[in-house]
């Protein structure tokens, strides 16, 4: 047994009592022994192996259950036998609820009982450390996805006449968020405008510079600020956020006119696009600008315009929904994904994004699953306009 054994009792006919009954036992253990609640305190806090105090209630600086409290808080991973006297029954009962592992009456201690005391005493002072520290990270795990919940974002819409379906797959170990990031927003006049973006990397270092690009973003929307400047201003926030000269990110940003005829594209070193409506599922690639970052201060960005059809919608995506493996050197490709989206393009929105995600996530399962971050936005006027 690898702790140390501290007596802390001021009577030195008990205190020998106990120091035989050790030597009896089959401990095999150094034995401290202190007189005063002071000493043992003092002994305490230079004592860095587990320890096992066996303690008196009856010391000529501290009295009854306060002791225990006492020795707590200078050692709170400390085991503690506490040992009372032929009529103290309730005080070690006290004793026990107030932190004390064990309690032995005092006369009616022997070896065996002393050493199965202490065993169990380490041993449930253990549990109770490793329980704690469970619950500890039990608690931190959930304000942590508490945290994260409430950094998600909600589109931000004046009416029902928009359709907005987003689903969102962190790559990273019990994670909401990750780097990859998408928002959307209307503002008064009626124009919907949607960003989707994607950081490079996997850490919650990349999920909180997610975070930060989007609520940039928001805020430049309802501002005012003009689309191509909100890209620049983009720029700028990741390269003075970020932790590493070699982080950078992908961004397309779309504006959608109240006329529902139409969408404004700017893309920066983001993936195309699917452009949905009663007749077809196509792939766009509007005109791509550089990835913010890769080299600041020297990305040219410029707009597109696509005609949508009555009723057409606009799919974005990050590419961890393509780039999964679906052979030992295969994977599922802008090709690929296009052929799921023109299996699927009869189904409800969010019956097809579910299916587009699904899908290339059982693909990829024998080969490892999707391991990076996937972020899947439908957008489009719902009214036919």
């Amino acid at each position: 047994m690898d702790a140390v054994m501290l007596l802390v009792e001021d009577d030195s006919g008990d205190a020998l009592l106990v120091e035989e009954m050790l030597i009896d036992s089959d401990l095999d253990s150094s034995l401290t022994w202190c007189k005063t609640l002071a000493e043992a305190q003092q002994f305490l806090l230079t004592c860095t192996t587990p320890v096992c105090v066996l303690l008196d209630l009856h010391l000529p600086d501290a009295h009854g259950v306060d002791v225990v409290t006492r020795v707590l808080s200078s050692a709170p991973d400390a085991a503690i036998v506490v040992l009372t006297g032929m009529a103290e029954g309730e005080a070690g009962l006290s004793a026990v609820a107030t932190g004390a592992q064990d309690y032995l009456v005092k006369g009616r201690i022997d070896p065996e009982g002393l050493s199965r005391a202490v065993r169990y005493s380490l041993q449930r002072k253990q549990v109770e450390r490793a329980t704690a520290a469970l619950r500890a990270n039990e608690l931190m795990a959930q304000e942590n996805a508490r945290l994260e919940r409430g950094l998600l974002p909600v589109p931000l819409l004046r009416g029902e006449d928009f359709e907005a379906i987003a689903r969102y797959e962190p790559g990273r170990a019990h994670g909401l968020l990750s780097g990859d990031f998408y928002d959307v927003v209307q503002t008064a006049d009626g124009t919907v405008h949607a960003v989707i973006g994607d950081v490079s990397g996997h850490g919650a270092a990349e999920a909180a510079l997610g975070v930060c690009l989007r609520v940039a973003w928001r805020t430049a929307v309802l501002c005012g600020t003009l689309p191509l400047e909100q890209v620049r201003l983009l720029e700028e926030i990741l390269v003075a956020e970020r932790a590493d000269h070699h982080v950078f990110a992908t961004v397309t940003s779309l504006v959608f006119p109240p006329d529902g005829r139409r969408v404004q594209v700017i893309r920066a070193g983001h993936p195309g696009l699917l452009v949905r409506d009663a007749t077809e599922v196509r792939w766009e690639e509007p005109q791509v600008g550089m990835a913010l970052g890769l080299l600041p201060g020297t990305g040219r960005w410029t707009e597109t315009e696509l005609p949508l059809r009555p009723g057409g919608h606009v799919v974005l995506f990050t590419d961890g929904l393509f780039e999964g493996r679906t052979g030992p050197a295969v994977r599922l490709g802008e090709e690929g994904l296009l052929r799921l989206a023109r299996k699927h393009g009869a189904l409800p929105a969010q019956s097809f994004v579910d299916a587009l995600v699904d899908e290339a996530a059982e693909g990829a399962a024998p080969f490892g699953g999707l391991a990076d971050d996937v972020a899947v936005l439908h957008l489009g006027w719902g009214d036919g306009r």
